[in-house]
C-alpha cells in the first residue's frame, strides 16, 4: 500500500493529512474513551499495544505497514516466548486501530486482517522423575483398608501405562463359560495385561516383575473381600469394583504421605511410564503401541519430555552449558 493512496479521503482532528502516528493514536484512544466508554485500564492496554507496534515498526510509519510486516512482528513476539493469548490481544488492538483508520480517515486496507496469533502450545503432560515414580509404587501404602490392592494398582499403572478406566475394568481371569473378559485381564504367567482401550481397541502390554509380585500378593487375599460380583480384579474395602475416583484419592494420599512434590494422579503414572520407556529405548513406535494411541502424533508429545530430560543432563554436565 503506498503512502499516497493510503489517505485519499478527508481527515479530521489531530490525525492530520500526514497520518502522524502519535496524533492518530491519541485520536483513536479518545474515541475509545468518549464514544465506546472503555475503562481506563482497557484504554491503557490499547495504548501499550499500539506503542509496541510503533516500536516494532521503528522509523516506518504505521500507515505504510503491510501484512508482511505485521506477520514478521507477530513472529518476533512469538520468538520472545510471549503467550499466544497476549499476541492475539495485541493483534486485536492493532486490527481495531486500522479498522478505525479505514472508516474515519480512508485508509485503503487493514494490514492486520487475516493474521492470527500462533496456536497456544499444549502443556506437556506432567511426569514424575524415575526415582519418585519408583518410590511411589514400591513403598507400602498407608491406607489400612486394602494396602495390597493399592500397591498392585500403583505398580500396574506405572508398569504398563494403563489408563485408570482400563485398570478398574480388569477382571480376575475369565467370565462365564471360559471366555476372557471383554474389558481386560492380567495373565500372570505370561506377564502381560490385556486391555480394551479407547475405541474398543484391544492391546497387550508387558507387566514388570514387581507389578506381577504385587498382583500375586493382592490376589492371595482378594477372596476375603469378595461380595456379589466375583469378576473385578480390584475391589474396594466393601467388596465392590474399584472406582476411578477412589484410585485417584488413594494415589494422591499415598504421594502426599511420601512428600512427593507433585499433585500425583493416575494419569501421571501413565505419562511417567511413557516418558521413562522412551528415555531408555528411544522407540517411539513401541511406546505408541503400549499406550494404545491410534496416531503416532499423540505419542510424540513424549519426545518433548525426553528432550527436557536431555537438556537437564546437558546443562548439569556439559562444560560449556549455561549454569
Amino acid at each position: 500500500m503506498s503512502h499516497q493512496n493510503a489517505h485519499s479521503e478527508i481527515t479530521r482532528d489531530g490525525c492530520d493529512e500526514h497520518f502522524a502516528d502519535n496524533a492518530c493514536i491519541n485520536d483513536y484512544l479518545e474515541v475509545l474513551r468518549s464514544q465506546r466508554q472503555l475503562s481506563p485500564h482497557s484504554i491503557s492496554a490499547y495504548q501499550l499495544d499500539l506503542q509496541e507496534l510503533q516500536q516494532l515498526a521503528g522509523k516506518q510509519g504505521l500507515v505504510s505497514l503491510e501484512t508482511k510486516h505485521i506477520r514478521r512482528f507477530t513472529s518476533q513476539l512469538h520468538a520472545r516466548e510471549l503467550n499466544p493469548r497476549s499476541i492475539a490481544r495485541k493483534l486485536s488492538s492493532w486490527r481495531g486501530y486500522y479498522h478505525w483508520l479505514m472508516e474515519q480517515h480512508g485508509l485503503a486496507s487493514n494490514p492486520v486482517e487475516g493474521i492470527r496469533a500462533p496456536k497456544k502450545n499444549k502443556p506437556l503432560p506432567k511426569a514424575l522423575g524415575a526415582d519418585d515414580a519408583v518410590r511411589l509404587v514400591s513403598q507400602a501404602s498407608s491406607d489400612q483398608a486394602t494396602p495390597l490392592a493399592n500397591r498392585a494398582m500403583f505398580e500396574l499403572l506405572y508398569s504398563s501405562g494403563l489408563r485408570v478406566s482400563e485398570l478398574i475394568g480388569l477382571d480376575i481371569q475369565f467370565i462365564h463359560e471360559g471366555n476372557y473378559s471383554s474389558a481386560g485381564w492380567v495373565d500372570l504367567e505370561e506377564a502381560e495385561v490385556h486391555v480394551t482401550g479407547k475405541g474398543n481397541k484391544p492391546r497387550i502390554v508387558p507387566v514388570g516383575g514387581p507389578a506381577i509380585q504385587a498382583l500375586r500378593e493382592w490376589i492371595a487375599i482378594r477372596g476375603s473381600l469378595l461380595k456379589a460380583d466375583p469378576h473385578p480384579l480390584f475391589l474396594t474395602g466393601r467388596g465392590t469394583r474399584m472406582s476411578a475416583r477412589l484410585v485417584q484419592l488413594r494415589i494422591k494420599a499415598h504421594a502426599q504421605s511420601l512428600d512427593i512434590p507433585a499433585n500425583v494422579h493416575p494419569h501421571m503414572l501413565r505419562h511417567s511410564f511413557a516418558s521413562h520407556v522412551l528415555q531408555s529405548s528411544g522407540d517411539l513406535r513401541a511406546v505408541q503401541e503400549m499406550l494404545g494411541h491410534s496416531s503416532i502424533a499423540a505419542t510424540q508429545v513424549y519426545t518433548s519430555l525426553d528432550f527436557q530430560h536431555l537438556a537437564k543432563v546437558y546443562d548439569a554436565t556439559h562444560p560449556r552449558a549455561k549454569k
